[in-house]
């Protein structure tokens, strides 16, 4: 953690940050005592899909839901998606073709609904990602990778008058631009902003391109199901994901994962390829819950040393899995912040409002004093 806080303030690191859809989940918007997230994670986004279908939709998803083992919202609509397209003429669940495409439609206009949320008034983890990202003199431009569809980031970035760049030119209907993406020559000041899946207010024109339109009631996304892949090849999806690569095989990088699962095989296949092809770049992946929730990224970090699964009971660091442990305080008043990511034996920086808060602070109190005592080299192990 002493590293990561002197890697956050280095104006001079390559450093992207790869956004999941656990992030909203972070902030309440509940005044009552109880947590309403922003926008809910999968479970609670299925429940409210569920209200939104008419009694047919919803006893046909409720049918093939339990066809599935292990079901959830994605592998639902991933099935949905399959059955419309094989089964002809025929019914399956006493639904035909057409009824699988309206519920693919119903269901992915519920999800669009769900997540076409502002930002809070007020500090928020989004607000204080940008504040560290602004608050240094940075010699490269911040890249943000994202996977959601919401319209969060731009909420932050516009409010703190931070400019920053999607791939898209213009205003009424902002074309998509693969050059700029390539050639990646405008101000480190400009937030790179890449939408992986796509967003809100994405939609394909009469030509068949994908164009950005204000206050745009129709979305072009990467819906979770079995055609993700084959939709990511496309443009202007192929150009976002040759960026990522791009990134990640450039030297001296770093990749700050937050509220992402890495159960995207398209996403996680590309990152392991590239951080074995280039050993001087780096994933830190902060995950919410324990090393046993955590299976997707614990796997991947177990198969590549450049990638550390930081989960809340431990850690994988270098191929090694371990349980937390206090380590040698670097300063004297290292207990101070070590209260901000570890207490009660737990690790908190899998939250994302508590990462962006670290990130946050990490310029202005980090101590520049040498070690009170020579660091353990069990480094594996150690919180520190």
């Amino acid at each position: 953690m002493f590293a990561l806080r002197q890697l956050a303030t280095n104006g001079r690191k390559r450093i992207a940050i790869l956004l999941g859809a656990g992030a909203p989940v972070s902030i309440n918007t509940s005044s009552d005592g109880t947590w309403t997230s922003l926008i809910p994670n999968i479970a609670g986004l299925e429940s409210i899909v569920l209200k939104d279908l008419n009694q047919v939709q919803a006893k046909t998803y409720s049918r093939v839901r339990d066809s599935i083992s292990d079901s959830n919202l994605e592998k639902v609509l991933s099935k949905v998606r399959m059955l419309s397209e094989v089964i002809g003429d025929g019914q399956i669940f006493d639904s035909s073709a057409a009824d699988f495409t309206d519920l693919s439609k119903s269901v992915c206009n519920s999800i669009r609904r769900v997540v076409s949320k502002d930002l809070p008034e007020g500090a928020n983890p989004y607000s204080e990602l940008v504040s560290w990202i602004n608050g240094i003199d940075r010699k490269h431009a911040v890249e943000i990778f994202t996977t959601n569809y919401d319209l969060l980031l731009e909420n932050a970035l516009e409010r703190a008058r931070t400019p920053y760049f999607d791939g898209f030119s213009g205003s009424k209907s902002a074309f998509f631009d693969p050059s700029s993406i390539a050639k990646n020559d405008l101000p480190p000041r400009w937030v790179r902003l890449w939408k992986l899946h796509g967003s809100i207010g994405w939609e394909t024109n009469d030509k068949g391109e994908v164009v950005r339109i204000p206050n745009s009631t129709n979305a072009n996304l990467v819906y979770p199901s079995h055609i993700k892949y084959d939709q990511t090849q496309a443009a202007p999806f192929s150009s976002l994901f040759e960026r990522l690569k791009n990134f990640v095989m450039e030297p001296d990088t770093l990749i700050i994962s937050t509220g992402f699962s890495f159960a995207d095989a398209h996403i996680s296949s590309r990152l392991l390829e590239c951080l074995l092809a280039n050993p001087s770049a780096a994933l830190f992946a902060f995950q919410f819950n324990d090393l046993a929730q955590e299976g997707s990224a614990k796997a991947l970090a177990l198969k590549c040393p450049g990638i550390s699964a930081f989960c809340s009971d431990g850690a994988v660091i270098n191929g090694v899995e371990a349980k937390w442990k206090i380590g040698a305080q670097p300063t004297r008043t290292w207990h101070e912040i070590r209260s901000e990511y570890y207490k009660d034996g737990k690790f908190l920086l899998g939250d994302f409002k508590k990462l962006a808060r670290f990130l946050a602070i990490a310029g202005s109190d980090v101590s520049q004093e040498p070690p009170s005592q020579p660091i353990s080299q069990d480094a594996a192990t150690e919180v520190n």
